[in-house]
């Protein structure tokens, strides 16, 4: 019984490292979603959000979108803006330990991509 739950195990551990190893690079917290690695490192003003495809950073020109952080049931939103290559930026917005966040991001393409992180 213990093999079959350690061979279970080791099975789906490739699909986790599929599109990065989740180990964040800037100090936040990695979430993957759509076949991208997202790091989201909270600042004082607000917060980054680092996207990745396979470990190589993803161009996010032409990106848009909203943060949206939930804290003891009070929503507060921001706008994700495109800044350095890999890099969409929220400012005015206070993220902290607890809080529900979800980045709601649509790409030049039209597509919508959602992540969802929860901050320790």
């Amino acid at each position: 019984m213990a093999w079959a739950l350690a061979l279970a195990t080791l099975t789906g551990a490739p699909a986790a490292w599929a599109h990065g190893d989740g180990t964040p690079k800037h100090g936040g917290i990695v979430q993957t979603a759509n076949d991208l690695s997202f790091e989201l490192v909270t600042e004082a003003d607000g917060a980054t959000l680092y996207i990745e495809d396979h470990d190589k950073p993803l161009a996010t020109d032409g990106f848009t979108g909203k943060l949206s952080v939930l804290k003891d049931g009070v929503k507060s939103e921001a706008a994700l803006k495109a800044t350095a290559p890999n890099m969409l930026v929220a400012r005015g917005i206070k993220l902290g330990a607890g809080n529900k966040v979800v980045a709601v991001i649509t790409t030049p393409q039209k597509q919508t991509l959602a992540v969802r992180f929860t901050l320790r």
